[in-house]
This record gives structure tokens, C-alpha cells and sequence, in this order.
């Protein structure tokens, strides 16, 4: 089922085109006019300004506490991990993604119909730690993006300390303006990266863009609920919970899984499947607000700025959302026809 919110809640920037329009009939949550409200009274240029500058801020705090990877760990039900296992629960992410989505590895290259990835883009790149994983998984070429100047100079630095200049480059780029060829990649990664984008519509459609025909798009991100048959939108606390973490996360409106799937369906890619994974991210959130409030935590909140500080006094309320399943962690993958 694709759900139908109202749209004073859930609304996406979008440039009006035909495509769009045939979408815009049968979901309002995905579109809206060019450069109008794309929710909390922000407009999609105030929106990329507070992206960047946040994660200018509070990258270099994540990357000294919590390593190169910016997002949530996958563990196992009813798991206590130390910080060096969550930091494996990371990677476990990554190889748990791209084994939904069946990407081979180069032991089952020639048992698996899939082929191996040589080109990959990471949309919404952080400080690179996908982008080497999978250059070094593969042996493959790997171009991030991401919008904080911050994160694309700290991304290209690790990649040239860790011998990977020539395989993985990182640069500031919209991942609504992608700044690659049609066809150019064969995977198409985007880890934590979508909830921040406004426009639903242009983002699937620059996903499947990119990538080459027969290749695999991994989308992992943070979505709402489904709506039952009898609901127009979310409850009215539900709504006020996600305003909440918006503001302080600097995240457009939340989407469902129903309403990417709806999307994918409408560029006709095959094998779209789905997952909700909110029960093996439970452990992460606990673990990142406990490390915000250790010594070395607190003293580096202080000294990075107003909205890193905000976005850590927000946490209880992800953990507030995953526990009332107004919040879902949700995987997403498809493959372009050949």
C-alpha cells in the first residue's frame, strides 16, 4: 500500500515535469512546487545550508568518537556491544546491505548472476568510510558526495593517508544535481543520506540515472511508519515528534517505505524489495547519546557549536521514535533493467 498523508505534513520539493505530474496524482506526500516549503517553514537552499554546516560542525566530533563511518550499526536482537563492537556493527551494515541487494563478492563472482561492482557512487559520502570499504571490497573506483566542504576535504585527506587516492575521490555536490554521466556507475549507494533530502521524486530519479543499466541501487534510510488503511496521516504526536527531530537534524519531511517503493515503481526498476530493520539498530542510538555524555564527549560538544549541540540534546527523541515505531529503519533496493 502507498500512503496518501496530508499534505501539511508531508511534502516534497519538486521541479514540476511530466513524469512528476503522473506521480503527483497518486501521492501527494512526494511533491511539491520548485523551491516552496519542504517542511518547518524552510525553503531547499536554507535546508542545504543547515545540511552542510552541521555536519561541518559535528563531523570531526563523530569521526573522534565514533570512527569513519556516519551511521547506525546492525546488530543482533537483544545484543550489548562495547564501543569497538559497534563500531564493527557498522561495518556489518555495509556487508548486510549489499548482501540484501545480492551485490556479489569477489569469492561468488562466478556462482552469482550479479556482477561485481567496479564504479560506485556514495551519495551522501559523510567522511568516505563507505567509499573505502567498498573501493577495497571490490577493487573498485568509488566518487562520494556529500554537501559540507567539511566532510569532502576530511574524506579526500583518509583516502590519500590510506593509500586510496587512486581508487576513491570526494567532492561537494546535491545529490538532486548529481554531477556524473548517465549510466555512469554499478552501484549506486546511498547510506543515511535520503532522509535529508527534500525531493523524493528528483533523488530516485538521480539514482536511477547514474546507474548503468544492470546494476544494483542501495537506498538505507530513515522513514516513518505505514499508515493503516483508515489513517490520512500521522497522529498528531507522531507528527510533532518527527517536527522535532527535523528541526533539529535539519531534515525535510519524513516519506514511508510505501512511498519510495511508489517512486521506483513509477522509473520501472526491477526487483524492488523492502526491509524494516529497526530491530537490529535498536543498540545504537543508547550507545550514541551514552558516548555524547562521556567526558570526552561533552568536552567536544562544547567546543563545536550550537548545532551539534542541538542535534545531541534531540537523540532521546530517535530513540523515542524507534521504541513507539513512528521510526523505521528501512533498506531499499532495486536494479536498473539491462
Amino acid at each position: 500500500m502507498v500512503v496518501q498523508p496530508q499534505r501539511d505534513w508531508l511534502s516534497f520539493y519538486q521541479e514540476e515535469d511530466d513524469h512528476s505530474a503522473m506521480v503527483h496524482l497518486s501521492s501527494n506526500s512526494i511533491t511539491t512546487d520548485a523551491d516552496n516549503d519542504v517542511g518547518l517553514g524552510r525553503s531547499r537552499l536554507v535546508l542545504k545550508k543547515g545540511i552542510a554546516e552541521f555536519y561541518d560542525e559535528s563531523s570531526g566530533i563523530w569521526e573522534n568518537i565514533w570512527g569513519d563511518h556516519m551511521h547506525h550499526g546492525f546488530y543482533d536482537d537483544g545484543s550489548s556491544v562495547s564501543l569497538s563492537d559497534h563500531r564493527l556493527a557498522q561495518i556489518r551494515m555495509i556487508e548486510e546491505a549489499l548482501s540484501f541487494a545480492s551485490v556479489p563478492s569477489e569469492e561468488e563472482k562466478n556462482t552469482s548472476t550479479a556482477k561485481i561492482p567496479r564504479r560506485i557512487v556514495d551519495v551522501g559520502c559523510g567522511i568516505g568510510g563507505s567509499s573505502r570499504y567498498l573501493a577495497r571490497k571490490y577493487g573498485a573506483e568509488c566518487q562520494g558526495i556529500t554537501l559540507s566542504p567539511v566532510q569532502a576535504e576530511r574524506a579526500n585527506a583518509l583516502a590519500l593517508s590510506q593509500g586510496l587516492s587512486d581508487k576513491v575521490s570526494f567532492q561537494v555536490a546535491d545529490a538532486l544535481e548529481q554531477p556524473f554521466s548517465d549510466g555512469q556507475f554499478d552501484l549506486v549507494w546511498s547510506m543515511e543520506s535520503g532522509e535529508h533530502v527534500p525531493n523524493k521524486m528528483k533523488f530516485v530519479n538521480e539514482l536511477v540515472r547514474v546507474a548503468a543499466p544492470g546494476s544494483t541501487i542501495i537506498i538505507v534510510t530513515w522513514c516513518h511508519r505505514e499508515l493503516a488503511e483508515a489513517e490520512d496521516t500521522l497522529q498528531p504526536w507522531e507528527k510533532e515528534l518527527l517536527d522535532k527531530i527535523c528541526q533539529a537534524y535539519f531534515l525535510p519531511s519524513w516519506c514511508s517505505a510505501a512511498d519510495y517503493v511508489k517512486l521506483l515503481q513509477s522509473f520501472s526498476v526491477e526487483d524492488i524489495r523492502t526491509a524494516d530493520w529497526t530491530r537490529y539498530v535498536a543498540p545504537f542510538w543508547p550507545a550514541v547519546l551514552q558516548s555524547a555524555f562521556t567526558w570526552k564527549g561533552l568536552t567536544s560538544l562544547l567546543r563545536s557549536g550550537f548545532k551539534t549541540i542541538k542535534g545531541a540534546l534531540v537523540m532521546p527523541l530517535m530513540i523515542e521514535g524507534y521504541k513507539k515505531s513512528v521510526i523505521k529503519f528501512t533498506v531499499i533496493t532495486c536494479r536498473k533493467p539491462k
